[in-house]
């Protein structure tokens, strides 16, 4: 039943604006910054003229449709949470440490939401994003094998070997090639065409992966969709919510954690013989000791990283940390800008996502399973980088894509 739905779906006016936020974030934007010297540092650095005519143009259709058809818009608690968590980040611009940075970066922010989400959620039922987000990452799988033969791998002191492809850095890669595969494993399942396009992109998108040399990323590969299927399994059998079962996860670790002195850093040890992460402990505990200087409200959204040569990522920061454009935790940064209350307000938005996904579920079991993977692999990379709500970052353009897919079955 679930390929036979997704075999009768197709697109329309409202899906193809989603795409082309997925199409920027994946291909033209990192193409673009490929371009660039390595020296020349305003154009790796500044803010891009391309994205300042991109993001307001597409806002700027995404408003016109949600003005033109206002009845028939239906906004579900998912989207309710997205907006609520960006609405918060916009009223932090009035407590920020750099107000005038942090109303453009937020500004910036509410376009590329509002892009996504407007469409999606005033496109047909038949529309399939999903299938859209595969054309958007084989298209990319192709691109990067190009540059994998004609640009040379990452390979000097202190970085590990590994091929970026036409990405910034390996591990961009690695995430990227996650997507893909997972991406292209649904669309395997499908007959004819689909099924020989799917395996040829899966086989592009291991390829990718292995010459990534990104362990995280290759860990991801298996361990986000097993945790997909588990916790599927888990909810057809008690009727649990997925994101009751999933973020039962990290509240039993942290209870281990407490009563076994069994950290993070050790299990670091363990699987990569490194037990800082390679080097982020010390970055995580340096933004730890800034939360608590303002634990409730933080210092404002995007406005302690590249804030200026004053900003308190510069001035309280030691040695090489000061060099950092963000924690590498997306969790730590939600709460040094936003506060614990921010941090609480992306934690609902995170558990509304899965428990939408699980409405999805209840109609189309595999569809199911392909976009709780991809949730699971956006929210543990932000374990280790930060990607929730910063810029149009691929993954997290992802993961509002797939947000808004889960909450066009509410």
């Amino acid at each position: 039943m679930d390929m036979a739905r997704s075999s009768k779906r197709t697109f329309d006016m409202y899906a193809v604006v989603p795409m082309l936020a997925c199409v920027y974030a994946t291909i033209v934007f990192p193409l673009i910054i490929a371009s660039c010297s390595p020296e020349d540092s305003a154009c790796l650095l500044e803010a891009r003229p391309e994205s300042k005519i991109f993001w307001p143009a597409l806002a700027l259709i995404s408003l016109v449709w949600a003005a033109r058809n206002w009845s028939r818009l239906r906004l579900p608690p998912l989207v309710v949470c997205l907006f609520v968590y960006l609405a918060f980040a916009g009223l932090s611009v009035s407590w920020a440490f750099k107000p005038e940075i942090s109303f453009i970066r937020f500004a910036q922010q509410a376009m590329i939401v509002v892009s996504i989400v407007v469409p999606a959620m005033l496109a047909a039922r038949n529309a399939d994003l999903m299938r859209g987000l595969f054309l958007c990452f084989a298209l990319a799988c192709v691109l990067n094998l190009v540059f994998v033969f004609t640009r040379p791998p990452i390979d000097f002191k202190f970085a590990t070997w590994g091929y970026p492809g036409y990405f910034s850095g390996k591990n961009y890669l690695g995430e990227f090639a996650v997507v893909a595969l997972l991406l292209s494993i649904h669309e395997a399942i499908h007959p004819g065409r689909r099924r020989v396009v799917g395996i040829l992109v899966a086989m592009i998108a291991v390829a990718l992966l292995i010459l990534s040399n990104s362990k995280t990323s290759m860990g991801l590969a298996v361990l986000a969709p097993g945790l997909a299927g588990a916790a599927l399994l888990v909810r057809r059998t008690t009727r649990l919510s997925p994101a009751i079962i999933l973020l039962s996860i990290p509240v039993c670790w942290y209870v281990f954690s407490t009563v076994t002195g069994f950290t993070v850093y050790r299990l670091s040890n363990i699987l990569y013989g490194d037990p800082t992460f390679t080097g982020r402990s010390v970055i995580w505990e340096f933004v730890k000791s800034e939360i608590d200087h303002r634990p409730l409200l933080g210092w404002g959204y995007q406005s302690f990283w590249l804030a200026g040569p004053d900003a308190p990522s510069i001035v309280n920061a030691p040695g090489w940390v000061k060099n950092m454009p963000n924690a590498h935790n997306g969790y730590l940064d939600t709460m040094v800008e936003l506060g614990y209350a921010g941090f609480a307000l992306l934690l609902a938005f995170i558990a509304a996502t899965l428990h939408a996904i699980g409405r999805i579920a209840d109609r189309a079991p595999v569809r199911a399973w392909l976009v709780l993977s991809l949730a699971l692999h956006v929210i543990i990379t932000n374990g280790l980088e930060s990607l929730w709500m910063r810029g149009f970052e691929m993954l997290w353009v992802l993961f509002v894509i797939v947000a808004a897919e889960a909450a066009r079955y509410s």
